[in-house]
């Protein structure tokens, strides 16, 4: 097996930086990091993880608890996830928690256990049982996209979600709209309250008035799109624009649209949320919000490993950056 002084002749440091960027990546600089990983690589070096975990009384893991696996976006935080964990000498253990309590319960138990080391919530719920609550207000923790529910003590990662709503409401304004539908996610999440009200604000503003008819849906699916669509057109004056709060929602508003023989956005303008990989192949190209879904999850491990080494942290709450990206699915009210 290749051993660490390979490693350091090949990145051209001594076996002390070698050891130190393996360990500790935040204490060496980005350069030297990336010497020392592709050093790591081409001399494919296998750290001795299991016998340093025995030593320091941590497992090298973290759980990630996913509401849905088969959800395109949470694929894309994953990925970052995976991504900043293999870099830091970690593993990443995923709960595909189907939005069941017992699972959650299952999988977060496994930190206070010292199966895993800390846990990255990506649902709003508070993942521990009523037993464990005491306990686990002690755990490295931290959520992203969503702010767990009634908890302010656990760092979150998340979108300007009030900002996004208010930037797709203004686009559509711009061309004429002033029916608007919303097919909802999940009605008791942050992210649902916090996106209405920036879409409600607008409204507000422009002196439209927001008819609660209108919002329909209730979970982040494709089947949502579907029906969303169907009780959004039987009433008596239907929307000239839909805002869908994710990209599968509008996948099957899209769908069922047409199937009704109408046009997008010649007669209904759609917009999404996510701008998962397919969501500019669709036909029309869809109008989305784009959300760094790989540094959500990158950033979500950095600010882990914080709290799992007891470094305070410099802010509790981090707001990432989005882009409204106007495609085809969005244009002018039709006359």
């Amino acid at each position: 097996m290749t051993n660490i002084k390979k490693v350091s002749e090949l990145a051209g440091v001594s076996t002390a930086t070698v050891s130190r960027t393996l360990k500790s990546p935040d204490l060496v600089t980005a350069q030297t990091r990336e010497k020392v990983m592709e050093a790591v690589k081409r001399a494919g070096y296998r750290p001795n993880w299991l016998a340093s975990s025995v030593k320091s009384g941590k497992s090298n893991s973290i759980v990630v608890l996913v509401p849905n696996l088969v959800n395109p976006f949470f694929m894309r935080i994953i990925e970052g996830i995976e991504q900043a964990a293999q870099e830091n000498g970690y593993s990443v253990l995923l709960g595909d928690t189907q939005g069941r309590a017992e699972r959650e319960n299952e999988y977060a138990s496994m930190v206070l256990t010292n199966r895993a080391d800390g846990l990255i919530q990506l649902d709003h719920s508070f993942p521990f049982s009523a037993a464990d609550a005491e306990l686990a207000a002690a755990v490295p923790m931290v959520s992203v996209c969503e702010r767990i529910e009634g908890e302010k003590k656990f760092p979150v990662i998340e979108l300007d979600n009030y900002a996004a709503g208010r930037a797709l409401t203004h686009h559509l304004i711009s061309y004429g709209h002033q029916r608007f539908g919303i097919i909802a996610g999940q009605i008791a999440s942050q992210i649902h309250h916090d996106r209405l009200a920036g879409i409600r604000s607008v409204m507000q503003e422009e002196g439209l008035e927001f008819d609660e008819k209108m919002l329909v849906g209730g979970s982040y699916q494709i089947e949502t799109g579907i029906q969303g669509v169907q009780d959004l057109l039987k009433l008596p004056a239907r929307p000239t624009a839909i805002i869908c709060f994710n990209d599968d929602i509008a996948i099957g508003a899209l769908h069922e649209i047409k199937r009704q023989g109408l046009r997008v956005p010649q007669d209904i303008s759609l917009t999404g949320f996510d701008n998962i990989r397919v969501s500019p192949y669709m036909d029309p190209p869809l109008t989305t919000v784009d959300q760094p879904a790989n540094d959500m999850g990158r950033r979500a491990v950095e600010v882990l490993l914080q709290l799992i080494k007891r470094q305070p942290l410099k802010r509790s709450r981090e707001i990432l950056p989005f882009h409204l990206l106007e495609r085809g699915s969005s244009g002018p009210v039709p006359r």
